[in-house]
């Protein structure tokens, strides 16, 4: 493969990577307390360019390197431009956040986008691993980066340790793929299961890569770890690692299970993606309603939505893809706005906890107490809104494919949700105690401009997906059709994935 031609398919990644690069060398020469907020605008700036090269890639076709193991198609821009838009949010958000020597936070959170967005064109299982630690390995870190706070250690220890045992699941589920097939590339393996008798081993190594990527979706029964690493980590750090790397994870997932595996065996798969959808919207929305604090409430509910997410895979493609692509989007819009709004409420030493300490915020602060309903209200799913089309294109690609029940299932739970979520409105909107202390309430009495931005593009993000969703469901279905066309092309498989199958070696 010439060098140009790997070079242009990771040309993002290769920016994102010397941008963090950079930060990492400034950091290391600045004086202590000097500011790193240029740091972070290097970051944002550095994202962008990203963003824009996505776009150009767009419109280049479908593009290869290192051996095949590398696809980058508009299924993989669709969720490069998804995970940079996160990035940039959560970098707007995070300037005013950290008190000082926040360099190395810069540089983690390019880091960790630099292995989602390999995660999402990788078609070697092995590269996606690999885009996998990248990707934990920094989210493991930044879980932790409210220094001083004994929380936040506990939450990236939690996060560390059952995360590794995640990846091992993962790890072994390839091993046993290819013992099934003979080969790690997605394409060798749907040709391997075509051509013969699906292996049991086969079933087994689904499985097994189906409990490494329900842990980092925080999928039921693979949920323990959220509730008490999203209440540890720092608010913008959980917007971020609440919707980039789930993200990322649910492309992987999109194309191991309609691109690697054969449609002979989608019933199968299908219904047990089923049952975890099921289990994921019911164990989410059960376990938020007896929460008292804000971001446990928050971390049940991305339980509940990952489990609304799951619903598309159970449909039929093109239909099912599509809308997983699209219910992706807008909940990275309303989450991260969501965790925008904590963040800028609570302020670094997070005062404000619980549902009483929300009490009259928007009395208080009435455009930040407004946005927050705002962006309840699209979590609830209330027309208008890009939750309410989020679901309702998931649920109809359910329907379509059969799946009556599930779509019950879900429609059901998100009226429970209504609950908790209206439970807060409602908080925020209520006269507070007298006897309450306003400097309780108000840590950060002024919205700074970047985080300003941020909220801003959040919200319009969530707007914009409800009164106008016809662009980007024209893109989700683009995305769709890019996926399934791109699958049935073999790329040439590198040495060490091409040998015979187990299954088929001559005695």
């Amino acid at each position: 493969m010439p060098l140009s031609a790997s070079l242009t398919a990771l040309l993002p990644e290769y920016v994102l990577t010397l941008t963090g690069v950079l930060i990492m060398l400034i950091e290391a020469v600045l004086k202590p307390g000097t500011s790193r907020k240029p740091l972070g605008w290097l970051a944002i700036a550095g994202t962008t360019v990203t963003g824009i090269l996505s776009f150009y890639q767009l419109h280049l076709g479908v593009l290869t390197a290192f051996s095949g193991s590398i696809q980058v198609d508009a299924f993989s821009i669709f969720f490069h431009l998804l995970i940079g838009s996160v990035v940039v949010a959560t970098l707007l958000g995070s300037l005013d956040y950290f008190e000082s020597n926040a360099g190395e936070y810069y540089a983690l959170v390019l880091f960790g986008a630099v292995g989602m967005m390999l995660m999402t064109c990788s078609v070697e299982l092995l590269m996606v691993f690999v885009g996998l630690e990248i990707s934990s390995i920094s989210t493991y870190i930044l879980a932790g980066f409210r220094k001083g706070e004994g929380t936040a250690v506990e939450s990236s220890i939690k996060y560390f340790l059952l995360g590794s045992f995640a990846t091992a699941f993962f790890l072994y589920g390839i091993a046993l793929a290819y013992g099934a097939t003979g080969s790690t590339s997605i394409a060798g393996i749907s040709a391997g299961l075509g051509s013969s008798a699906t292996p049991r081993m086969a079933f087994l190594a689904l499985a097994m890569m189906l409990i490494g990527l329900g842990f980092k979706v925080s999928a039921a029964p693979f949920h323990l770890w959220t509730p008490d690493v999203y209440q540890g980590a720092p608010a913008p750090v959980v917007g971020l690692m609440s919707t980039a790397p789930k993200a990322a994870a649910f492309a992987v997932l999109l194309r191991v299970t309609f691109c690697g595996f054969p449609p002979l065996m989608q019933h199968r798969w299908s219904m047990l993606l089923w049952g975890l959808a099921a289990l994921s919207m019911t164990i989410g929305n059960l376990g938020a309603l007896k929460q008292t604090n804000v971001k446990r409430m928050l971390a049940y509910s991305s339980i509940a939505h990952a489990g609304y997410l799951l619903v598309a895979f159970s449909a039929l493609a093109p239909a099912g893809i599509a809308a997983a692509c699209f219910y992706a989007l807008s909940y990275a819009a309303m989450n991260v706005g969501a965790f925008a709004v904590v963040t800028q409420a609570g302020g670094y030493k997070e005062t404000l906890r619980s549902f009483e300490d929300y009490r009259g915020l928007a009395i208080r602060r009435p455009v930040l107490g407004f946005l927050l309903a705002f962006l309840l209200l699209s979590l609830v799913g209330i027309p208008f809104t890009g939750g309410f089309f989020g679901k309702f294109y998931v649920f109809s690609a359910a329907i379509q494919a059969g799946h009556v029940w599930l779509a019950i299932i879900g429609l059901i739970n998100s009226g429970v949700a209504c609950y908790y979520y209206l439970r807060l409105l409602s908080s925020v909107y209520t006269k507070p105690v007298e006897s309450a202390s306003v400097a309780t309430f108000d840590p950060t009495p002024v919205v700074s401009v970047p985080a300003g931005i941020g909220l801003a593009l959040a919200a319009a993000a969530t707007l914009m997906l409800g009164i106008m969703p016809g662009h980007v469901l024209h893109l989700a279905n683009y995305a769709s059709s890019s996926l399934r066309i791109t699958s049935a092309q073999v790329p040439p498989s590198a040495p060490f994935t091409s040998v015979t199958p187990l299954t088929n070696q001559p005695k």
